[in-house]
Formats: C-alpha cells, structure tokens, sequence
C-alpha cells in the first residue's frame, strides 16, 4: 500500500507537486502565470541573466509569479564559464532570492550541453559559499556521483538537448545516476510532451524540469494540465511497479474451470 504523503523532499523543503517548470518563451507574463498555475508546479525556475529582478522601475516576472506561492529558482542559463557562473548565482543572492540555484555552465552555443569541468569548479565554490546547488549536466553517471560527493542539493541530468523535444535518449544512463545516487535526481531538458515526462517518473526520477515543452506548445496552458497529470501518473506507476516484460503471452483469465 503506497503511503498518503508521497512528497518530494529538496533542499530541506517538502513538495507536493514534482514537476519543476521554466518561466521563458511565453508569449506574455499573464500566459506565463496561466501556465504555472495549470502545472501545478511549486518551483519555478527563472534565468538571472534575462529577466529583470533587480530594477523595481521596470515590469517585472516576479510580479506575476508570486515568491510566497513558489519556491523560486534561479538558473545560471546563458553562462559559458565557471566564473560568470558563480558570479551570476551572488547576484541572485543579493537580490534576495535566497541560496537555490540551478547551476548552468553551457559548453557549446550549438548543442547547449553542458561544461562538465566547469560545471564542477562552479558547484565546489557554490557549495562552499553556502548556495544549494542543482547542476544541469549530461545523462553521466561519474559526473553526477562526482557532483553529489562535492555537496550539491540535487543532480539534473538532461533526457535530451534542451528544446529538442526528443524524450529520454538514455534511459540505461539514467537507470545507473539512479542506483548510486544519495540526492534528487531531477530531469532537466529535453521533454517533448506528456509522455517523455511520465517515462522519466516511471524510471524512478524524483522530479522533473521543463520549459520549452509547455511555452512552446500550441496551447501552453493545456500543455502545462497535461505534464501536471503525466508526472504524477509516471510517479504513482513507478511506485506501484511494472509487470516484468516477457517476450510470450501469458493469459489474463484463469485457464482451470474453463467451460466443456
């Protein structure tokens, strides 16, 4: 029997909801609170370097996003450096954030994969300076332990190139982050549509993270209902289990005291 609560523990905090979602690519800050609202979600991740969250003159998303409603996120998106990086997680910090941050260090302007060197010399000076670090890197077991032993909240491998839409590439790789991991394992990138984010639940995820698949949707706030549905569905399936795959039939219906 599954338990009642089934929340998702980060940073210290408990969660109802275990889908995470981005707030770029709406058409407007209103569809933008539309969506957050349909997903259920109660993190909301935000890009420091292309929203306005330190100048009170101009409109801002936080405006639209109420921080008392949402656990906000800051991301290092746009970064190519383990400097810019850690510079631009201080100005979230000063800003008055708090200490999350979703750690981006973007090592090719083509495929947006991620710089693990520069990934993990950004997470020790994090960590050290008191953030709760969520690096986004690549579906790399070794990465991921290696960024769990330095100290960070979570890890978040990519199921795909970010706004590729292409689902989960590597389930196996994931499969193996899972078995070793001590912390949340959240997929981040690559999510297309309601079924690539159950798939990541089904596999055991604790959570997952999106923004191009609902913003990017013909209708964004039906997208966002539908990831809401698809996570917790993918979620109760892994907790209940799967059937065992077998390559012959096996009936449905008792074979003893069929009728003559």
């Amino acid at each position: 029997m599954v338990a009642m609560a089934d929340e998702f523990q980060l940073a210290g905090r408990s969660y109802g909801s275990r889908l995470i979602v981005g707030t770029g690519k709406y058409r407007d800050f209103a569809q933008t609170r539309a969506a957050l609202a349909a997903s259920g979600a109660e993190i909301v991740t935000v890009a420091v370097r292309r929203v306005n969250i330190t100048d009170p003159s101009k409109e801002n998303l936080l405006d639209y996003v109420d921080p008392k409603r949402y656990t906000i996120l800051p991301n290092t998106a746009g970064c190519y450096t383990a400097e810019e990086a850690i510079r631009t997680a201080r100005l979230a910090r000063e800003a008055g954030i708090g200490n999350l941050v979703k750690l981006e260090v973007i090592g090719d302007q083509r495929t947006l994969f991620p710089d693990v060197p520069e990934t993990i010399r950004a997470a020790e000076t994090l960590v050290r300076e008191g953030f709760a670090v969520l690096p986004y890197i690549n579906d790399d077991p070794i990465a991921a332990k290696r960024l769990e032993d330095i100290g960070c909240a979570a890890v978040m491998p990519l199921a795909a190139p970010i706004g590729s839409g292409l689902g989960i590439r590597n389930p196996y790789n994931i499969r193996i982050i899972l078995e070793q991991r001590r912390v949340p394992v959240i997929v981040d990138a690559g999510v297309g549509t309601a079924s690539d984010a159950a798939v990541a639940m089904e596999l055991g995820c604790d959570a997952v993270l999106m923004n191009s698949a609902i913003a990017g949707a013909r209708d964004p706030i039906l997208m966002a209902e539908a990831m809401r549905l698809a996570v917790a569905a993918g979620r109760k399936a892994f907790l209940a289990g799967r059937i065992a795959r077998k390559l012959y039939a096996t009936a449905s219906s008792p074979l003893t005291e069929l009728i003559e």
